[in-house]
């Protein structure tokens, strides 16, 4: 496989990119100067060493001159503590932070589990999420907001099942965000508007006052 077809897999791994638009992206390079080509490489070799992975809610931020390992939200003493927002990729929680109707936490999957997965702990970072949920200690609800597509849906009940325990031994409620949502929408693209209302009208759960494993 020579560099052309190692670039074109490289681009069609990148989330909703197919094999035609990806050789689209080498045919593109291929016609920029050297200069642009040289830019382009040294922003991805710096890309690294710029950006790091909060070792709490596990985004991705710039480095700062004090060289913390929390992002400007989970080291934010403002924010409330009382909440846990779970959503599955930075973008999603970048959408919603623009909105500013959310004050608490929030924690970043990773990814969602596709439908007849297997091996759904390898998908998504849910043992992380799990000692997240040990620590937290003043946590009164967990927000689940996946897109609402049939994966999104399938890692909602996956996520649910995996901390039904710790939710019902701490008395957290579960919350899911409201339908105002249109179904296939992805939280990326959905409107400020739309996420306020599905805030508001967010469904909580009761905790269960016992646990049958």
């Amino acid at each position: 496989m020579n560099s052309f077809h190692r670039l074109t897999s490289i681009f069609s791994d990148f989330p909703g990119i197919g094999p035609r638009q990806a050789k689209r992206f080498v045919y593109f390079l291929l016609s920029r100067n050297k200069e642009y080509l040289h830019e382009f490489k040294k922003l991805l070799e710096e890309l690294q060493d710029e950006i790091r992975i909060c070792s709490l809610c596990f985004r991705y931020f710039p480095k700062n001159t004090k060289s913390s390992s929390l992002c400007p939200i989970c080291s934010n003493k403002d924010r409330s503590r009382t909440k846990l927002l779970i959503v599955a990729r930075d973008v999603d929680l970048e959408n919603i932070e623009k909105t500013s109707v959310y004050e608490g936490l929030y924690f970043v999957l990773g990814g969602t589990v596709p439908i007849l997965e297997k091996e759904p702990e390898k998908r998504v970072r849910i043992a992380e999420l799990k000692k997240r949920m040990e620590s937290e200690k003043e946590m009164e609800e967990v927000i689940i907001a996946m897109n609402a597509n049939p994966e999104g849906e399938n890692t909602e009940e996956y996520i649910r099942k995996e901390l039904r325990k710790k939710t019902n031994e701490k008395h957290i409620k579960v919350s899911t965000l409201g339908r105002g949502l249109s179904t296939g929408v992805e939280l990326e693209y959905s409107d400020s508007d739309t996420l306020k209302s599905a805030f508001s009208n967010r469904k909580q759960d009761k905790p269960e006052t016992h646990f049958h494993s």
